[in-house]
């Protein structure tokens, strides 16, 4: 979409996500050279101060599209007339913390971001970054009178990962690889679904011989690879969230070539009898005007089937958990 100014919200503005966003937000990287950009940053009070010294460093790189930068504890004010917003803030899990403990420590958060995003745009979209996403942007969504087709939730982090692992094990580059879909839930459950990707037009599976490990390791490596990042660096995947949440956000804005697909986590609409209304991660196509469609008619191996109907479940018992908080 065009647009000559575009107002972008960021929650969680002064985190480590937000600090990789923030500056190619506002180079005009992502929605072009021109268009002007407005960040309206939202933190808990606690870290107002900390996000003031992220606004001196935006300051100091002097952008040219950079028209305004607000900061806010309110997410009202944060979501006031804004076209995209980017939902990174929540908590951590903590030492011990099930996810179901997660779950219920972020939704009142998203519920009154839902409330707050009436304030948005008619054309606001908005993207959930902070875990657990799906189940985050269904509360904001169920608490929100925005239309359900403007929420989505973060796959696109698990996608990017199965394109590097898939291009690395065929000895091509990244770019040699497509149509790789996410499915379900962005947790240990997803399914990254090689049986229908492409290396240079040709099916996935045709190119690489080794099925076990498409089937095992591979599936495995891009479930448990924001662990495997904290282990190895002691930090979580924070740039590559990021770069993620900007490729979300550019697939949206773009129209889809035609025959390519992208992930991301969007409201069931009952597509591959996936239950309707849970947040769940499909093939994705945008019209490049604010619309997209689910991707139809792709097969499922029993195998596939076998792993999305575990990621359903799982998404299911997250849905019941926060129950309550759905109106």
């Amino acid at each position: 979409m065009s647009r000559k100014n575009v107002k972008v919200a960021v929650t969680g503005a002064a985190g480590q996500i937000g600090y990789s966003l923030l500056f190619r937000l506002a180079s005009g990287e992502v929605f072009g050279p021109d268009t002007k950009v407005s960040l309206y940053l939202l933190e808990i009070t606690p870290a107002l101060p900390s996000l003031e010294g992220v606004v001196m460093e935006l300051d100091d790189c002097a952008y040219p599209l950079l028209e305004n930068v607000i900061i806010t504890d309110d997410p009202e004010t944060a979501f006031d007339g804004v076209n995209w917003a980017m939902l990174v803030g929540s908590k951590p899990r903590g030492a011990g913390m099930e996810r179901g403990d997660l779950i219920r420590e972020n939704g009142p958060i998203f519920v009154g971001q839902g409330r707050a995003l009436n304030k948005a745009a008619a054309d606001v979209r908005a993207v959930v970054v902070g875990n657990p996403a799906n189940t985050n942007a269904l509360i904001a969504m169920n608490n929100s009178d925005v239309p359900g087709n403007r929420f989505s939730a973060l796959t696109r982090l698990d996608q990017n990962r199965a394109y590097a692992q898939l291009a690395q094990k065929a000895g091509v580059p990244v770019t040699a690889v497509s149509n790789v879909t996410i499915w379900g839930n962005h947790s240990a459950t997803q399914y990254p679904d090689a049986e229908n990707a492409k290396i240079n037009g040709k099916p996935a599976m045709e190119v690489i011989t080794d099925h076990d490990w498409l089937r095992g390791e591979f599936i495995s490596i891009v479930q448990k690879r924001g662990a495997a990042v904290i282990a190895a660096r002691g930090k979580s995947s924070a740039a590559s969230a990021a770069n993620a949440a900007l490729d979300h956000v550019m697939s949206f804005e773009a129209k889809t070539p035609e025959g390519h697909w992208f992930s991301a986590a969007v409201p069931s609409d009952g597509s591959y009898g996936i239950e309707e209304g849970l947040m769940f991660s499909f093939p994705v196509a945008s019209d490049g005007k604010g619309g997209y469609e689910i991707v139809q008619d792709l097969t499922w191996s029993d195998f596939a089937r076998e792993k999305i109907a575990l990621t359903e479940q799982e998404l299911k018992e997250e849905k019941a958990v926060v129950a309550d908080l759905m109106r």
